[in-house]
């Protein structure tokens, strides 16, 4: 049995930073719609133009990163996530904080690019992935705790992405300069798998805008609809994540065991129903119990669906595909969510998006089912043979006497038949 291999801390902190503006998402429409002049729909299309240049780096750069390089990319990635939420954060000017969201949306998507394809390259993709999950609900929710205690702004979380970014740049230096060499043969290698790949990433963006159409409000639906303060509806939010927290300890102590199809599936299943049940809220219990078991439930099916992504292309070109894909429904959610609410109302939000996750849930379901045999890197433990003398006896030599070997001599001379193209000395010499 094989020792366990160590911890990529580096990637981990990479995946942390990169999807810790998606956590934060709820605080920060909220206080871009009460700090600045802008209503709820704009609030919500500013996230989601946030989260939509984060999915776009994912898209142009998935098949980069061996060309680049982990360290440099990764670094570039946090130093523009850092400047852009930096910048929106000290600024009160809407084009100048629209901008700044926008260059740090881009950067987080660079440094999740880049953890992605260094998670997909490990022996044990769903373990890293686990880490992963576990730091980003932790930050997110000790955050969630103490922003609304720091005072009113739309400054804050977006300074805590920010320095987040600039925490994660310390640990670049231990990430390799270039693509390892086991993954550098395989540059020219066609993408593994290409149906099951596009249907999920296809079945992702959906599911990914479901869930965030409802997180992109849920502060909204805490303070209007049931009735709470902000600083209750920063507790409910940070007790969630520590729910996520438990539920992604739990993910990552089953494994495998369960295989990806029952996971995903069924949890699909229940977080629609949680979805409904939040969006129905009116008070204190029902909406915490809707987020709370909501957001338990959700790191949980996301792990083993990055795993599963992970888990077709070695290269990891599939995990950052399918992740951009949910980066790209997750832009879409704030605004989806903010039309939809202001349309029909948050109950009925929550039912069309419990019925879409329904469906969605399906293919996904299909996808985790299929056997994949191909596109994997798969370790055969051989047993060293040891090197065995064997020993070989010493044959006699006999002299065997020839007959005509003086006659020989005579005809050819004492050099013997390598010089028969020389002319005899007593024959004719043609001329």
């Amino acid at each position: 049995m094989s020792a366990r291999t160590p911890t990529p801390w580096p990637l981990v902190a990479l995946f942390t930073a990169g999807y810790l503006a998606a956590y934060l998402l709820p605080t920060t429409v909220g206080r871009l719609d009460a700090g600045l002049p802008l209503s709820a729909t704009q609030a919500g299309a500013v996230g989601s133009v946030l989260l939509l240049s984060s999915a776009s780096a994912g898209f142009l750069l998935a098949s980069r990163v061996d060309r680049f390089g982990p360290r440099a990319l990764a670094r570039a990635g946090l130093l523009l996530a850092a400047a852009g939420f930096g910048a929106a954060a000290l600024s009160a000017a809407v084009p100048l904080v629209v901008t700044g969201a926008v260059v740090g949306g881009f950067g987080s998507g660079t440094a999740t690019t880049v953890a992605a394809t260094g998670i997909a390259g490990r022996r044990d993709p769903h373990r890293v992935t686990t880490l992963g999950l576990l730091g980003v609900s932790g930050l997110a929710g000790a955050l969630y705790l103490t922003i609304p205690r720091l005072g009113p702004g739309h400054g804050l979380p977006l300074a805590a992405i920010a320095c987040t970014a600039l925490l994660a740049l310390c640990l670049t230096g231990r990430l390799p300069a270039r693509a390892p060499a086991d993954r550098a043969v395989r540059v020219t290698a066609p993408l593994p798998h290409r149906r099951s790949g596009l249907l999920l990433a296809g079945a992702m963006l959906f599911w990914s805008l479901a869930q965030n159409s409802l997180w992109g409000v849920s502060g909204r639906i805490g303070l209007t609809q049931a009735g709470l303060t902000e600083v209750k509806v920063g507790a409910v939010f940070a007790v969630a994540l520590g729910a996520g927290l438990l539920g992604t300890i739990g993910a990552g102590a089953l494994g495998p065991r369960l295989g990806r199809a029952l996971p995903i599936g069924l949890g699909t299943a229940l977080i629609a129903g949680c979805i409904a049940l939040s969006a129905a809220a009116t008070d204190l219990t029902s909406f915490a119990t809707g987020e709370i078991a909501w957001n338990a439930l959700y790191p949980v099916v996301l792990s083993y669906v990055i795993g599963l992504a992970a888990s077709m292309d070695p290269r990891g070109r599939w995990a950052v595909l399918v992740g951009s894909a949910s980066s790209l429904g997750t832009a879409c959610g704030p605004l989806t969510g903010s039309l939809l609410s202001a349309s029909a109302g948050y109950p009925a939000m929550g039912t069309v998006l419990a019925a879409g996750l329904l469906l969605v849930g399906v293919p996904m379901t299909l996808v985790a089912l299929r056997p994949r045999r191909a596109g994997q890197i798969v370790e055969i433990p051989v047993t060293e043979l040891p090197v065995v003398e064997i020993p070989v006896a010493e044959l006699p030599v006999v002299e065997i006497p020839l007959e005509g070997v003086p006659a020989q001599r005579k005809a050819y001379g004492t050099a013997g038949p390598l010089h028969t193209a020389a002319a005899p000395a007593s024959g004719p010499v043609s001329v």
